[in-house]
């Protein structure tokens, strides 16, 4: 029997998120994006990125965390959230910024074939639970309108469109998102 628990990320489990982040768009998101721009991502240079976001975070309210699957013989790293006040790149295009108590989430990710086994409802709640004691009362995140898995998802848990819409520019290729929000403040 696996069992699956959610923890806070260490530098060591940097080059694990970038493989799984990498899979990830490599398998979910290949019919959004060019196969190209999917192709030429640098498991390295995003491994860089996640060391840098647990040891050197911008504050303590900004946080990484992984989930694992616990087996008999082994564990696995299998998903992660990152997530941190809101701040420019939770905005729309001219939108003001967002208040102080809106936390963002800037990446939520299981690994494809660790799907479907209740690792992203665990990371979600985890991340819930630090929200509420950094003080946040709402959190947004933007979702690609394309990722139906990823907007079913977060729906089941309470997130609803807030109106907001952009369009990412990948290569010359304009991929929209919407964003979705949720309260955080009640039990």
């Amino acid at each position: 029997m696996a069992l699956g628990f959610v923890r806070p990320a260490r530098p060591e489990d940097a080059p694990e998120i970038a493989r799984i982040q990498l899979t990830t768009w490599r398998t979910a998101y290949r019919r959004m994006f060019p196969a190209h721009v999917l192709a030429n991502l640098d498991e390295a240079y995003l491994a860089r990125g996640w060391t840098e976001a647990i040891t050197a975070a911008p504050s303590a309210r900004h946080r990484v965390l992984i989930a694992v699957e616990q087996g008999e013989n082994a564990s696995h790293v299998v998903g992660f959230a990152a997530s941190g006040p809101a701040d420019e790149l939770a905005l729309a295009p001219e939108e003001q910024p967002l208040p102080d108590d809106v936390a963002a989430v800037t990446d939520l990710l299981i690994e494809p074939r660790w799907g479907r086994r209740g690792h992203g409802s665990r990371l979600l709640a985890a991340a819930v639970d630090n929200w509420r004691d950094d003080g946040f009362r709402t959190a947004v995140a933007w979702v690609y309108e394309a990722d139906d898995v990823m907007r079913k998802f977060l729906g089941s848990t309470g997130w609803e469109p807030d109106g907001a819409g952009r369009a990412l520019d990948v290569d010359d290729l304009l991929v929209p998102q919407l964003r979705m929000h949720v309260a955080i403040d009640g039990e």
